[in-house]
């Protein structure tokens, strides 16, 4: 019976994919061709239904019961002239992932009369089964009650697939009794909280800013194989990443497929979900080859972060979809080979306001830098004091493979922000007054009461190395990990910048009340700031072993597997921080540590048992069947006479094929022996510290090991499982 693997690989060299794509000559024909924009609704809604959406939608309003009526008729109008016959309300539950129930506009009367219907009640709320989400015990299994409420902020859509629409309405997703069973709620809460306190501390430098919003232009990386082929990994399709496979012979090291040229293949796949992408108004702007063999990047421009993070959720979904179309398989898995780079979710970070500034942009006059200055300050100071909290937001199984690997950020929290910015600082912290030397043309002129330095605009090139690091106008969190939901993560970013500019405004008032002058005032906190957060700062290589040891010098926490990285969701500060900025109740804390420490549990659960199913149902048996026919070999040798000599290389390689099926046989027993102590663990959490060091630290890394020295030794024809060098290069 031929494998999957030669089926595969004889598909691909005698039945190429034939790619086409439509594709637009021009991206604004169709961008947010299905978006209900304000510019659609102005068509579809009246003045006064159009007014009330406009008022939420830029202020946070809410809408009327009366009025949601009116939207709702315009909305089920503006569908049903696209062919749309269903609505689901899109949530995202705590999977991850995104969430939906398809209904029909189609409806009977009392009399039996058909009708196409939907009312304001359907667009604004729903009641979707909660039972089966990850509830962390905020739920019982028999109570179902959840309810979806709709989030206007973010512009319905609709969603094809196949020949198939759905107008999909963005919502959080609430318990009976109110608690976030969601990212998005305790997102949009952080993001008020932010927009708060920051337009508080802007009023120190203009009065007509009334609004500050968070932005975010998240960066995507991600593999590209032949489905196919993936089809014949089972570790690839059940936890997408591969638990075995030898390093081939080229992997990135000649550096060859960074920004080369990409495949037709693969280029055909992009501009089809591009344009996918453009018709749900995701502004992508950039595509390139990544650094490791079949692993690419695309990029938006910046959004409001809620929206940025709806549309990168669309993202993943729309790629896993269409790379169906070309036989190809999207793989989002933080680390789905060893040895190459693996993946991460850049997300770029500032905050703008109503007036059109960017917070975190040096500026062009006194007033501005120190504008800047401060936002720059406070959000260096956020990351020092809640680096655990950041880590923890960043913390899953398959981020754990990447983090402090030789492309992703250590799992140390430490910030870059160049070597000009880094003098500033140094300037701020050993004297209030003063002036630097000119020392180039970018130099800008920061001169209030001759008692601010001089600032530069950084220039200096951002460090690849560096968790949090600074790169011009924005913060650049780099440790996020491919699959995640950027909602979790943003929401520790906002709140804890939020929290820092709170208690700026009250220590900069402090001084105020006692004299001050308001500069001078916001550049003491702000010396004060600097020499408290100093140890955060780092320039150098975040991936040698002296940057760990000066780390733990500094006293920098360096977590580096999940289940005690979330133990910050935990902490007495963690909950005062959440609870003080209406983010999180502590009830909600509990839940979503408990969310994630069973995920985590899950995960490696899984990666172990298809690990053994694999090493005892395709390792083994090939590894037999070519054990057998060196026996052959050398039992036929011997029977011809040939002396020991003649045949002493395949008895070498006959007993280190048996002592690598020894040591898998024997260790796939022990990691299952293992995991059934883990299971009758109470605690999730040392459940999860026993997958985390005892099944996956004692096991897993052991037997690849020798799965992988029996890949390099097993004839070929018998390894019936896809090779490094066939998945990442064959297409």
């Amino acid at each position: 019976m031929q494998s999957l693997r030669s089926h595969a690989l004889e598909n691909l060299t005698s039945n190429p994919v034939e790619v086409k794509v439509s594709g637009s000559s021009k991206i604004t024909a169709i961008f947010n061709e299905n978006v209900f924009t304000l510019k659609v609704a102005r068509q579809f809604l009246s003045d006064d239904a159009y007014k009330s959406l406009t008022a939420s939608v830029k202020s946070g309003k809410k809408i009327e019961r009366s009025m949601g009526g009116q939207v709702a008729n315009g909305l089920k109008a503006w569908a049903e002239s696209k062919g749309v016959t269903h609505y689901t309300h899109w949530f995202q539950p705590l999977t991850g992932l995104s969430a939906e129930k398809h209904d029909s506009f189609f409806t009977l009367k009392g009399d039996g009369t058909p009708i196409e219907e939907f009312d304001g009640g359907a667009l604004i709320q729903q009641e979707p089964d909660a039972s089966s989400f990850p509830s962390g015990g905020l739920r019982a299994t028999f109570e179902a009650r959840g309810y979806t409420a709709w989030d206007p902020s973010s512009p319905a859509f609709i969603m094809e697939i196949g020949q198939g629409k759905t107008l999909c309405i963005p919502t959080i997703f609430v318990s009976y009794t109110g608690e976030s069973l969601d990212a998005k709620t305790p997102l949009l809460k952080a993001l008020v909280a932010l927009d708060k306190a920051a337009v508080d501390v802007c009023q120190y430098f203009d009065k007509n800013v009334t609004k500050v919003t968070p932005t975010l232009g998240w960066e995507q990386e991600y593999f590209m194989i032949d489905a196919g082929l993936a089809n014949a990994r089972p570790d690839l399709l059940l936890t997408g990443r591969t638990v075995f496979g030898h390093a081939p012979a080229k992997g990135q090291q000649l550096e060859d497929h960074y920004f080369g040229t990409i495949p037709e293949r693969v280029y055909a796949f992009m501009r089809d979900f591009e344009e996918e992408s453009y018709k749900l108004g995701i502004p992508l702007r950039t595509r390139h080859n990544e650094v490791a063999p079949a692993q690419f990047e695309c990029a938006p421009i910046y959004e409001e972060v809620n929206i940025a993070v709806d549309h990168n959720l669309l993202l993943m979904d729309i790629m896993t979809r269409v790379a169906k179309r070309h036989n190809l398989k999207v793989l989002l898995h933080e680390k789905p080979f060893a040895g190459i780079n693996g993946s991460g979710k850049h997300n770029n970070w500032s905050l703008a306001t109503d007036t059109g500034v960017n917070l975190l942009a040096p500026g062009k006059t006194p007033k501005t830098n120190l504008m800047f200055l401060t936002f720059f300050v406070n959000t260096i100071k956020a990351v020092h004091d809640y680096s655990e909290l950041l880590r923890a937001s960043i913390a899953s199984a398959g981020n754990d493979h990447r983090l402090g690997a030789n492309e992703a950020p250590p799992a140390i929290i430490s910030a870059f922000i160049g070597k000009y910015l880094t003098t500033v600082l140094e300037q701020v912290e050993t004297r209030v007054g003063g002036k630097f030397d000119e020392q180039d043309e970018a130099m800008l002129k920061l001169d209030i009461h001759k008692s601010i330095p001089e600032l530069m605009l950084d220039n200096t090139d951002r460090n690849r190395t560096s968790p949090f690091a600074f790169t011009g106008n924005k913060f650049e969190f780099r440790a996020v990990g491919s699959a995640a939901n950027c909602a979790t993560n943003m929401t520790v970013l906002n709140t804890i910048v939020a929290e820092t500019l709170k208690n700026f405004k009250i220590e900069v008032d402090a001084l105020i009340e006692k004299g001050d002058k308001k500069e001078v005032a916001i550049m003491h906190i702000l010396q004060k700031y600097v020499v408290d957060s100093k140890k955060v700062l780092f320039e150098g290589d975040g991936y040698s072993e002296a940057w760990a040891n000066e780390a733990e010098k500094r006293g920098l926490p360096n977590v580096k597997t999940t289940p005690l990285a979330l133990d910050a969701y935990l902490s007495e500060k963690s909950k005062k921080l959440f609870e003080s900025n209406d983010i999180y109740n502590h009830a909600e804390l509990e839940a979503r540590h408990e969310i994630m420490l069973e995920d985590y549990i899950k995960k490696v659960q899984i990666e172990a048992r298809i690990m053994g199913e694999l090493a005892t149902t395709y390792v083994l048996p090939s590894a037999v069947k070519y054990q057998n026919i060196l026996i052959e070999n050398i039992k036929g040798l011997k029977e011809a006479g040939l002396k020991e000599a003649a045949y002493s290389n395949q008895l070498q390689v006959l007993e280190a094929i048996s002592n690598h099926i020894a040591v898998i046989s024997d260790n796939v027993k022990k990691m299952i022996e293992e995991r059934k102590l883990a299971n009758e663990l109470t605690s999730s959490r040392d459940k999860a510290i026993a997958y985390c060091d005892k099944i996956k630290g004692e096991y897993f890394d052991l037997i690849r090991y020798h799965v992988d020295k029996l890949e390099l030794m097993v004839d070929d024809a018998h390894w019936v499982l896809p090779k490094y060098r066939e998945i990442l290069f064959l297409r």
